[in-house]
């Protein structure tokens, strides 16, 4: 599976289940073990098992592979490693804990689609720099 549909296939599985703040970051020059980490927060840790397991379904049905599935016992911080894609679930106050972002370099991936297509799912900012 090409690294835009898988990225595109788990941003789709994560919206479907309502996870929010979600980031895609480019890691291809930081590390060569993948090239994005998305960063998604869910509300409690039934919905972070939930979102976890719907990205793995999605790339399956996809026809992608899923590696593994760690962290789904607590529910605290799912991840779903997609191989060239790492897919972090977190509940708000771990998320804030760890700030991967910060880790991960700190400047979002946005993913190329039109913009009639976007304009409802942007944040207001996201809204104006597309523009």
């Amino acid at each position: 599976m090409e690294l835009n549909e898988l990225v595109a296939t788990a941003i789709e599985a994560l919206e479907d289940v309502k996870a929010r703040d979600i980031k895609i970051f480019n890691t291809e020059k930081l590390t060569d073990q993948f090239e994005r980490v998305i960063i998604a927060s869910g509300s409690s840790n039934r919905q972070t098992r939930a979102l976890a397991y719907a990205v793995s379904g999605a790339v399956k049905e996809a026809g992608g592979e899923v590696l593994g599935i760690e962290g789904g016992d607590t529910g605290e911080w799912v991840l779903v490693d997609l191989g060239t894609v790492v897919v972090h679930v977190l509940q708000p106050n771990v998320r804030d804990y760890y700030n991967l972002e910060e880790i991960w370099g700190g400047k979002e991936v946005f993913l190329e689609a039109q913009q009639s297509e976007c304009a409802p799912h942007l944040m207001p900012h996201r809204a104006e720099k597309q523009a």
